[in-house]
């Protein structure tokens, strides 16, 4: 069974011959240490030492305005989550639909499908990123976005709208042109806290599961395994969006509340897979190769078989040490 085939049936819920696992997307700063610890010299031949059953290839640069304009001209002052953009004022529907939207048609995912094609047997997760609830905070500042969602619930809607009509437009082309060359529709939206689900499980209903949906409908159309990448503690929600079409849940913050590894088990055992687990931030930084052979072999007996073996944040810093990733894989692949 190579790579490809064992995260496509791990994901399906069907047997592999070992779990999975991901290296995840290490951190640029962490890479040299990386290199000099292993001994090698480019970031695929590390994951081939470590025998690493997934790739996460994303069109990052696909849109290519004539004017060099970005996707989303947000105008954010600054970096901070409660920066608000262009719409941070705005109470206005006509506002919001007089903006520069983007079009699908400046895309070209030529380069993007070569990639794919020369990937080789490995599992290959894709299309667009697609984070639409972040980037409806960034239009708005998260605490106005959260706010607006009680005074101003149509001018929320109305950019939420126009950002899952152009991921819905884009990921359509992009399946069209990449087919089979993609196996799961990877995206990522950060729904939660340390503690919990960033707004109530009402407000999701009405602001954010049906644009949701929408994007797993798509994946399932082009018949993708969807996968949802959610940093922190989204317990709560879970059951919702197994129900709408999700297949894997990404990363599995190991500290945040009632995202450990027994829990999960407990109460989604045979409803979903899991990627993810392994604590990053507190084992892998301070644990021993030792600690960590023990608790990926733990993790792998509690979620075994539905399981993909991977940081609880893909993207490892370098205060998590090479030892310690080496610990991670070879009790990841091992039978």
């Amino acid at each position: 069974m190579n790579s490809r085939q064992r995260i496509k049936s791990i994901i399906a819920g069907e047997p592999a011959d070992r779990c999975g696992f991901w290296l995840g997307n290490p951190h640029p700063d962490s890479w040299p240490a990386l290199h000099q610890y292993f001994g090698t010299s480019s970031e695929e031949e590390l994951r081939l030492l470590l025998k690493d059953d997934f790739r996460w290839i994303t069109p990052w640069d696909a849109y290519q305005h004539p004017e060099g304009k970005p996707v989303f001209d947000m105008q954010r002052p600054g970096k901070t989550l409660s920066e608000g953009g262009v719409f941070a004022d705005t109470v206005s529907v006509e506002e919001v639909e007089a903006f520069d939207w983007p079009n699908p048609e400046y895309l070209d995912f030529s380069k993007y499908k070569e990639i794919l094609e020369n990937t080789g047997d490995f599992y290959r997760a894709g299309g667009l990123w697609s984070p639409f609830f972040h980037e409806v905070c960034d239009f708005f500042g998260m605490e106005n976005y959260f706010l607006k969602m009680y005074l101003n619930p149509d001018v929320v809607h109305a950019v939420t709208r126009h950002l899952i009509e152009y991921y819905l437009a884009a990921n359509r082309l992009c399946f069209e042109e990449c087919g089979d060359l993609i196996d799961g529709f990877f995206f990522g939206n950060d729904f939660g806290s340390q503690i919990d689900i960033l707004v109530s499980p009402e407000l999701f209903k009405e602001f954010i599961f049906p644009y949701f949906k929408d994007l797993t409908d798509l994946g399932k159309a082009f018949n993708k395994q969807v996968i949802l990448h959610s940093c922190g503690s989204i317990f709560r929600v879970m059951d919702d969006l197994i129900g709408l079409g999700v297949n894997a849940f990404h990363p599995l913050q190991a500290k945040a509340a009632n995202m450990d590894a027994d829990t999960l088990q407990n109460h989604f055992a045979g409803k979903i897979a899991f990627i993810g687990a392994i604590d990053t931030q507190d084992l892998l930084v301070n644990g021993s190769p030792d600690d960590v052979i023990a608790d990926v072999r733990r993790i792998k007996r509690t979620l075994g078989p539905s399981v993909v073996i991977s940081p609880s944040h893909e993207a490892l810093l370098p205060n998590v040490s090479p030892e310690n990733i080496e610990a991670m894989a070879i009790a990841a692949t091992e039978s």
